[in-house]
């Protein structure tokens, strides 16, 4: 389950002090903030609108806004966009890019451990959402009268989704951008 990403509210306090040195709203001035940081905030970026887009549709199909075949190849796209990309970026993040960042600074390892725990969450999460969301695709074709049953867990894990990536991803950035900028890595 996923209680603890829902109750933590930003970064721990111990897992600050670069944040405090370099906040957000310095990382695009400074010379160390590189074109590989845009592009793996980017990334972050897209996986949040795809989660709004997936739980959008959702709540339009609920609501009697959109049809079953559009609604499902959409949920089909989407959704597995969604879920493959996440599954590559975080396992690219787990093998590599965590350990060259706990390298260059361990005072980060708790942290590191923190976004690494709450990868293997979002597996659980993920793993869900995609039986569900597999299931509502399959009864398009099946039964279309029973897809407004399980698209309504569908919605909420897709919302749940939502809220967890955007925790994550923030505490995320947050605590790594620093060590990048402050490191110069990725220069």
């Amino acid at each position: 389950m996923t209680h603890h990403i829902t109750v933590r509210e930003g970064l721990p306090p111990e897992m600050r002090s670069l944040l405090r040195d370099l906040p957000r709203d310095s990382w695009q001035a400074h010379p160390a903030f590189a074109r590989s940081i845009q592009n793996w905030m980017g990334a972050h970026q897209m996986f949040r609108q795809l989660g709004e887009i997936v739980q959008k549709d959702s709540e339009t199909f609920l609501d009697k806004g959109m049809e079953t075949d559009r609604y499902a190849g959409r949920l089909a796209h989407f959704g597995n966009l969604l879920v493959r990309n996440l599954h590559g970026h975080h396992t690219w993040e787990d093998r590599s890019y965590f350990p060259e960042l706990q390298a260059a600074d361990p005072r980060f390892a708790d942290g590191l451990e923190m976004l690494e725990g709450d990868h293997a969450d979002l597996d659980a999460l993920l793993d869900r959402f995609t039986r569900g969301a597999n299931r509502v695709v399959q009864l398009a074709t099946l039964d279309p009268t029973q897809m407004a049953e399980e698209a309504g867990p569908v919605r909420d894990m897709a919302e749940q989704l939502g809220g967890f990536l955007h925790r994550h991803l923030t505490d995320e950035e947050d605590l790594i951008v620093p060590i990048l900028l402050h490191h110069r890595l990725r220069g």
